[in-house]
């Protein structure tokens, strides 16, 4: 008997990939002149993006170069929007490259262009193989709607993300610092990260500081050690005796002017975070409603025999 072929819906349910033949009849559909799809996009343009050039298609009949190539400087960008205005583009689709993106997508929204910021995984996730330019492979499946715009962030969320992103690249070089610091404290032999977990609290940068003012004595750089540290004074001062090396300390000082930068830059980041959150709009969420007050019967002790007959009314002869 022979076998059903799986409908669409059936093969996506499965997770079952095309075979050969409808590998083939998808690459010869969207590789010919006409496909045979709804046009979606009729006013569309695409472009590959660049970092010194950017190559743009516009729809044939449209220019009488349909592919054209702009610079990556402003002047070229701005060229590149009028040149799309007069070929009577409306929508754009170009491919999220590195940052050489971000330039070109404020630009062409300035001049009112629909722009769509796609990923590059969407044009190759599509079936056919590509015999013409990047930029009109783009454009051909902006046409015909095949590809999916990315989700981009408000102006002011994307503020506040770029000074978040730099403050979490700002506690990361801190953190590198900090191995930097217990990297040079084993070369001298000064075992401190036994005693202390933790070189960035207290009565680490403490110790450090002091070594790096001039300290040597083991047992008064162990009195700097807070009474929050498990580690007695006795083991701290045995784990601070080591080989004094000038060359390490001049490491030392390196690596703690560079944490105390990193540290000054996160503040900054702060106070520039607490801006921006103060310019967006708060939402405003409703007082929770009263909910009514359910009161719970108790129940009643019971009443003796003799209550119950003084209570119970009485029924006499009514004659």
């Amino acid at each position: 008997m022979a076998q059903r072929e799986l409908s669409t819906f059936e093969r996506l349910q499965r997770g079952q990939k095309l075979n050969r033949k409808q590998r083939r009849e998808g690459e010869r559909r969207l590789n010919a002149a006409d496909p045979g799809l709804e046009i979606v996009n009729r006013d569309a343009a695409g472009m590959d993006v660049g970092n010194e050039s950017h190559y743009v298609a516009v729809p044939p009949g449209r220019d009488e170069q349909p592919v054209r190539e702009f610079g990556s400087w402003t002047a070229a960008l701005e060229d590149m929007a009028q040149w799309l205005l007069a070929c009577r583009i409306r929508a754009v689709a170009l491919q999220s490259t590195g940052v050489y993106w971000m330039a070109l997508y404020d630009v062409l929204q300035r001049y009112g262009l629909e722009v769509n910021l796609v990923d590059a995984r969407g044009t190759k996730n599509v079936l056919g193989r590509k015999t013409v330019q990047e930029c009109q492979w783009i454009l051909k499946l902006h046409t015909y709607g095949l590809l999916r715009a990315c989700f981009l962030p408000s102006p002011q969320i994307h503020q506040v993300r770029t000074v978040w992103r730099l403050r979490d690249q700002n506690v990361k070089e801190a953190g590198r610092e900090i191995q930097h610091m217990q990297k040079a404290l084993i070369e001298m032999n000064v075992q401190l990260h036994i005693a202390i977990s933790d070189l960035s609290g207290v009565t680490g940068q403490a110790i450090i500081r002091a070594i790096l003012a001039g300290e040597r004595d083991p047992h008064a750089l162990a009195g700097l050690r807070d009474c929050r540290i498990q580690a007695s004074e006795e083991e701290i001062a045995h784990s601070l005796q080591g080989n004094w090396k000038a060359d390490v300390l001049f490491e030392l000082q390196q690596a703690v002017a560079a944490y105390d930068f990193y540290r000054r830059q996160m503040v900054e980041c702060d106070r520039r975070l607490q801006q921006y959150m103060a310019a967006l709009p708060s939402a405003e969420v409703a007082p929770p409603t009263p909910q009514r007050q359910i009161q719970w019967r108790t129940a009643k002790p019971a009443a003796s025999a003799s209550s119950k007959a003084t209570s119970r009314p009485l029924i006499w002869n009514r004659n």
